[in-house]
């Protein structure tokens, strides 16, 4: 049986059984249906806990999000679900960057760490890693998904439509919409804040990384990956896949997290040296 809680505005879906949860946070243009196939694998030892990220609803109104919020938000989730335990985060794509900020400001709060296909983002010697064919990609890609948040409406729909069916993503698409795009504006152009505040990521804590081979450009250095697999009950996969690693390879996926959960520690954080 599952649980269906309003926290601030926030429809939460709790799902499974267990003394430990999983929050599971999406990206873009995803919703909280995209974790459906990891709550049926781990619902029977874990309690999974996810939601559709502020403004990412096609169906309500716009609600742009600025990062500080952003981690307050998640806040009151993790503190209603899991008030006396720290919980494990899912992460991917832009709930990577917001699920790792929470991480770095809450230390008390995050057990474990499971990233999806966004390592060390805002390490400079990633800029410096990305041939400039990648770098030309990510700019135009960004900034059209920006525009198509400035845009709104029709127009703004179809670019991130449009964007979404460039990048072989695999849901509906009637559900994507410039709504959730905003991220994309506050990054090149700072509206809602922007994200000048965001610490460095620099892992505290057990973490499993997974990223796909089957891309033009990583969002995490070499350097960054091998350092990770050097500390304690932390590990990171190369997978056969694009960025959607849990959909494209989703029994590997399930069986990967599955049993790394079984053999890491959910009791407390662990600090890890610097990368």
């Amino acid at each position: 049986m599952g649980a269906r809680l309003d926290i601030e505005g926030l429809e939460v879906f709790v799902e499974g059984e267990g003394p430990h949860c999983i929050v599971m946070i999406h990206g873009w243009p995803d919703t909280a249906r995209l974790w459906e196939p990891q709550v049926a694998a781990l619902r029977g030892s874990y309690r999974c806990v996810r939601f559709t990220l502020p403004g990412f609803d096609v169906g309500k109104p716009r609600r742009p999000t600025p990062l500080a919020e952003m981690v307050r938000l998640f806040a009151a989730v993790v503190d209603r679900v899991s008030p006396d335990a720290p919980v494990t985060l899912m992460l991917h794509d832009w709930g990577c960057i917001f699920g790792y900020e929470y991480a770095a400001r809450h230390a008390d709060r995050v057990a474990r760490v499971i990233g999806v296909d966004i390592g060390n983002y805002n390490h400079s010697k990633l800029r410096a890693e990305l041939p400039a064919r990648a770098k030309w990609f990510v700019l135009g890609y960004q900034l059209w998904l920006a525009l198509s948040w400035t845009l709104g409406g029709a127009p703004g729909d179809w670019m991130s439509r449009r964007t979404a069916r460039w990048a072989r993503w695999k849901g509906d698409l009637a559900l994507v919409g410039s709504c959730m795009s905003y991220p994309y504006h506050m990054r090149w152009f700072g509206s809602h804040g922007g994200f000048g505040s965001a610490l460095r990521m620099e892992p505290r804590w057990p973490m499993l990384f997974f990223f796909g081979r089957r891309k033009p450009f990583q969002f995490q250095t070499r350097a960054w990956v091998e350092w990770l697999r050097t500390q304690p009950h932390c590990e990171a996969h190369a997978m056969d896949s694009g960025h959607w690693v849990m959909v494209d390879q989703p029994a590997a996926f399930d069986r990967i997290v599955a049993d790394w959960l079984s053999r890491t520690p959910a009791d407390r954080t662990k600090d890890l040296s610097h990368a």
